[in-house]
């Protein structure tokens, strides 16, 4: 379960990182007020997971998925730079991510 809800965790890191950009730095009230609760329900799932799992193992998987995640949907919805040094660098990511679940 623990897994389950860093996974989540993780996503809404990824809501509320998007989410910065569209609140055009705090300025609009519904793109912020979404985006704090998405930073709000980050952090607190990431706390329910880290009653079981080892704390630099949550935080760094937390971390990855929003890092991965941000970074992709960046190229998706923002028209970020998609070569391959950075694919690169976000399969490593990924590689660690898979590396601290397998070894955890």
């Amino acid at each position: 379960m623990s897994w389950f809800l860093l996974f989540i965790a993780g996503l809404f890191e990824i809501a509320w990182a998007i989410g910065l950009k569209y609140t055009h730095g705090f300025t609009r009230l519904w793109p912020s007020v979404v985006t704090v609760a998405a930073m709000a329900l980050s952090v607190t799932l990431l706390g329910l997971a880290m009653r079981t799992l080892p704390v630099g193992t949550a935080y760094a998987v937390w971390t990855g998925i929003g890092a991965v995640g941000t970074v992709i949907l960046g190229i998706v919805l923002f028209g970020d730079p998609a070569n391959a040094a950075r694919l690169v660098c976000v399969a490593l990511i990924v590689a660690g991510i898979l590396g601290l679940k397998l070894t955890s």
